[in-house]
């Protein structure tokens, strides 16, 4: 059995618009009936068909074709549009508005294969950043498929439960457990396979609005892993917390395990989980720091929150705060259990005390 999918076109001006297509836009014809009076053609281009057909009532279409070398579009003498977009696939990076976003609860909305997503940076620094509490409260097989994102940066950490996972050159599925974390370098293939019941992940990327991009030919896992493959100048991490070691971090009195996102990315991102060290934990240092981009999210316990113009803040399990470039805080009275994940761009930046 042959399928076939064409988009009818209604066309009150079917012999210019049929020359427009041909002529100007780079479609052929491959069927046109009757002979003698045309009034059907079946047009090819582009990877699109398209059914042209003469009608007292036009049906116009808009028609998208990708192109570095035109711009703007083109009315066909039937109404239908032709749209020139740009074929680069590159994403595009929005101009940088930080804003300092503390987050606690917040409503939640269904995603991509039946995921709920929760904001916890609502203005997305002017589209720049973004950052995402997400959760699959039933468990089981998760009804997702090999993808993959063209992003500046990607980064996965499991809050709560686990998830099994599988990534292009990284061998057979693995699990991750609470507190494992992974980074997905720009464009690698990758699949959500089944997951615990209540799994919570931290989900931070760059830019905001990217593209998640379905392939449907690869099959993973890949026959030959490749581990130190590079994807957009960015090698693939997992991070597993059960075989890390902590050392001190930038505020006295705690101290962090670096996840190897920073020596993945060249510098471009970094990603610790810090707590109490037990010994000055509490004191009121204050600090600041040149990020381009800062987000801490209490992973478990609580502490206080302080910074210039605001009032103290206690932060709870889930909650989170981006702090913008030379905003002096401190964080006061963290509980003997607290963690906090942290994640900056870049990797190391210069931090001032006071």
């Amino acid at each position: 059995m042959t399928c076939d999918a064409q988009v009818v076109v209604g066309s009150t001006r079917f012999d210019d618009d049929l020359v427009a297509l041909t002529g100007e836009h780079g479609f052929r014809i491959d069927v046109i009936m009757p002979a003698d009076a045309p009034a059907t053609a079946i047009l090819s281009g582009h990877g699109l068909r398209l059914r042209l057909e003469r009608s007292d009532e036009a049906w116009p279409a808009r028609i998208h074709l990708l192109s570095d070398e035109q711009t703007g579009s083109t009315e066909l003498p039937g109404g239908s549009t032709v749209e020139f977009r740009p074929a680069t696939t590159a994403y595009r990076l929005p101009d940088n508005e930080p804003s300092l976003t503390i987050t606690s609860d917040g409503d939640e909305g269904v995603g991509r294969a039946g995921m709920r997503y929760r904001d916890l940076l609502p203005d997305r620094w002017g589209g720049r950043f973004i950052a995402s509490h997400i959760t699959i409260a039933d468990g089981g097989p998760v009804p997702d498929y090999v993808h993959f994102h063209r992003i500046r940066f990607q980064m996965i950490f499991v809050k709560t439960g686990w998830v099994r996972v599988v990534y292009e050159g990284q061998g057979p599925p693995f699990v991750l457990q609470a507190g494992d974390c992974v980074l997905q370098p720009p464009e690698i293939r990758h699949r959500v396979l089944e997951s615990s019941p209540g799994l919570e992940v931290i989900e931070v990327g760059c830019p905001a609005e990217h593209e998640t991009i379905a392939d449907w030919s690869l099959e993973l896992p890949t026959e030959t892993p490749d581990a130190g493959r590079e994807f957009g100048g960015q090698r693939f991490v997992r991070h597993v917390a059960a075989d890390a070691a902590y050392l001190p971090w930038r505020l006295a009195g705690w101290e962090c395990r670096d996840t190897g996102i920073g020596a993945a990315t060249v510098g471009l991102a970094g990603a610790r989980v810090a707590r109490p060290d037990g010994t000055s934990a509490g004191g009121a240092q204050a600090i600041a720091h040149d990020t381009e981009y800062c987000q801490l999210v209490v992973l478990t316990g609580s502490v206080t929150f302080a910074a210039d113009g605001i009032e103290p803040v206690t932060l709870a399990a889930s909650d989170s705060v981006a702090i913008p470039c030379a905003t002096g805080y401190q964080l006061r009275a963290p509980s003997t259990d607290c963690e906090i994940l942290d994640v900056t761009l870049p990797a190391s930046f210069l931090v001032t005390t006071g």
